[in-house]
C-alpha cells in the first residue's frame, strides 16, 4: 500500500494567460520566462513568456501568475525534503 501525502493544491488556468494557484509553500525563483515554486504536494515549474506574479498571499498560500503560459511541469513530490536533508549534512 502506498502512502498518500497530505496537503492541498489547486491550479486553475484561464485562457492560458492567468494561472490561479493554491497551496503554495515557497517561490524558489522567477523571471519573465519561468516560475519555480513549491506546493504542499511538491515542486511546480511554470514556463511561458512575459510572466509576472500578480498576487501572492504568504498567509493563505495563494498565488496568481499572468502572462503567456506555455507549460506547467510538476516535479518530485519529495525534492524539497531531500534537498533539505542533503543540505543539513554540510552545515
Amino acid at each position: 500500500m502506498t502512502e498518500l501525502k497530505q496537503g492541498r493544491h489547486n491550479a486553475i488556468l484561464e485562457n492560458r494567460n492567468k494561472l490561479v494557484l493554491t497551496g503554495i509553500t515557497d517561490v524558489d525563483n522567477f523571471d519573465d520566462t519561468s516560475v519555480s515554486l513549491f506546493t504542499e504536494l511538491g515542486e511546480l515549474i511554470i514556463r511561458g513568456r512575459k510572466l509576472h506574479i500578480n498576487v501572492m498571499n504568504v498567509e493563505t498560500g495563494d498565488l496568481t501568475v499572468e502572462g503567456d503560459i506555455c507549460s506547467l511541469v510538476y516535479g518530485d513530490k519529495d525534492r524539497r525534503k531531500k534537498a533539505n536533508a542533503f543540505g543539513k549534512l554540510f552545515r
